[in-house]
């Protein structure tokens, strides 16, 4: 059963670094999610440690594919105007088997959002806790999006 996104409420997520990046950088399904919120479909939400890796995984990504890499700066200045920004303070104890991914899940409850969309395994496999659903790319088009 599909419950798409109304076109009249934003639906408000919180995109893995992953997700962000390979949207920008390679398309595919990632990017038919980052159309979503340029079409004002989605509500992006983010902390400022989550910025802080897209800027830095992001800067990782445009040394190398340098040819790319100008949307990379458009879209985070983007990000940065438009996102749903939280104070998200870091969890009390590790969730995730990568420390590093706690910092979805703090967003996710400091913003009681209940949806992650990553690709990331670490995160995929504690999804649930409290309440967040943690989604793939695929999962989110297919579940969550109308076709256009």
């Amino acid at each position: 059963m599909r419950a798409p996104v109304s076109r009249g409420t934003p639906l408000r997520v919180i995109l893995d670094t992953n997700v962000l990046l390979s949207g920008i950088f390679f398309g595919g399904v990632p990017e038919r999610i980052l159309a979503a919120w340029q079409r004002d479909r989605l509500d992006l939400v983010l902390s400022l440690p989550i910025l802080a890796e897209y800027h830095d995984a992001g800067a990782v990504l445009a040394a190398r594919y340098s040819a790319i890499a100008t949307p990379l700066d458009a879209v985070l200045t983007l990000l940065t105007q438009t996102a749903l920004l939280v104070d998200a303070p870091e969890l009390p104890e590790r969730v995730s088997a990568d420390a590093a991914d706690d910092k979805f899940l703090a967003c996710a409850l400091a913003a009681q959002v209940p949806l992650i969309i990553s690709g990331d395994q670490h995160l995929l496999r504690v999804s649930g806790w409290r309440g967040i659903t943690i989604v793939t790319p695929r999962h989110f088009v297919d579940r969550y999006l109308d076709d256009e």
